[in-house]
């Protein structure tokens, strides 16, 4: 099958689908409609479905008999952002819109099982779509995997949307991709005394501004990126009074594991030597968020080669720098292995921003990419 062919004369229905999606967006664990939609859908084409963790949807698309078993994935949830965008599909539910593009994502993923089940007999072994709810609150991927949708399968492979990149265009990253994210609390603890004789007290507040500037001057080994920006301190009850405890949050992201833990050393290793210097003490609460997305070879290269042969070179880009956001779709990859995507999104506004609004043949070009993709990794 010419999948890309295919895919574009599905392009309206297609349309109709992601209409339907950007219209009735739900936020993560309450994709009540939009996983009614998809189920519906999915069944209509032939595909067994499991609903799981309330909102989250497992289908398999069951091909010639082998054992082999590849999956694609694609995240449901919504923000709570209030569109301004003026397309006449917008947002119906107040407060909410996809401005993230998941609306392209899962009708996407609906367009490469349009494709494949029309052509299930080219499939040697199966493929499992996955649609994920809550991958901007606490993340979706890592509840599904241990309700077992990934048993028996060898790959998954995903895509973002990004308007850096232009419509039919699609970007590749072998490595490290997304950051891991992580959430730091510091809470800095001294002896408040009058603010004349400072002698007398030990300063929270001046320990964690001077915690505060040596923690923005780390750097990650191997000049890997790494980010830790501290955007909140709170201390202090007057201007004359020495405060006796400081608070101040930051989030940290880092890329791949190994400098996620040698940043987390270096947090702690600096608090600890300025409460020597400052006399104080201080607790280091760091909250574990996303892992990041760690992209294995062998699928980024099947992935790389099917988008050339399917769009060109012109149009197909392997990337030179990670990005700091995050992403859970690295929970299915450390749990097998696959490779996440970027997608040429067709408009230039941010992602997350009110009027952010991607083309949908972003969504018609990368059904073709998916659908090419699993079925030669299938043989």
């Amino acid at each position: 099958m010419d999948y890309l062919e295919s895919a574009k004369r599905i392009e309206s229905d297609l349309d109709a689908i992601r209409q339907d999606l950007h219209r009735h967006p739900e936020l993560g664990n309450s994709e009540n409609r939009t996983s009614d939609k998809i189920e519906s859908m999915l069944k209509g084409m032939g595909l067994n479905v499991k609903r799981i963790l309330g909102t989250a949807l497992v289908a398999t698309l069951h091909g010639r008999p082998s054992g082999r078993k590849v999956a694609l994935r694609a995240d449901m949830d919504a923000l709570p952002v209030t569109e301004t965008t003026g397309c006449p599909y917008s947002s119906v539910n107040q407060g909410l819109m996809h401005a993230c593009g998941h609306d392209i994502h899962m009708t996407a993923a609906l367009g490469a099982a349009m494709l494949l089940s029309g052509n299930r007999d080219a499939l040697n072994g199966d493929v499992v779509f996955l649609f994920q709810p809550d991958e901007e609150g606490n993340g979706g991927a890592q509840r599904m995997i241990e309700a077992g949708v990934l048993e028996g399968v060898s790959a998954v492979f995903g895509g973002h949307v990004a308007p850096d990149l232009p419509l039919g265009t699609f970007g590749f990253r072998y490595g490290k991709f997304y950051a891991a994210s992580d959430v730091i609390t510091v809470t800095v603890h001294g002896k408040s005394c009058h603010g004349a004789t400072p002698e007398k007290g030990r300063n929270a507040l001046l320990a964690a501004a001077e915690m505060v500037t040596a923690l923005s001057r780390l750097h990650a080994p191997n000049n890997d990126r790494c980010v830790f920006s501290i955007g909140q301190l709170i201390s202090g009850t007057a201007g004359n009074i020495i405060a006796d405890k400081a608070v101040f949050t930051g989030m940290l992201r880092t890329l791949g594991p190994e400098n996620r833990d040698f940043m987390k050393k270096a947090i702690r290793d600096t608090v600890a030597a300025i409460d020597a210097r400052f006399g104080v003490s201080s607790e280091v609460d760091i909250h574990d968020s996303y892992g990041g997305v760690v992209n294995t070879d062998a699928e980024t290269r099947l992935f790389e080669q099917t988008s050339r042969k399917l769009f060109g070179d012109d149009c197909t880009r392997v990337l030179d720098e990670p990005t700091m956001t995050t992403e859970d779709f690295g929970y299915f990859i450390d749990a097998c292995s696959g490779s996440f995507c970027h997608i040429g999104a067709g408009c230039t506004e941010p992602l997350h921003s009110s009027c952010f609004l991607p083309d949908v043949k972003a969504a018609v070009y990368a059904a073709a990419l998916y659908a090419q993709t699993v079925e030669t990794y299938l043989k």
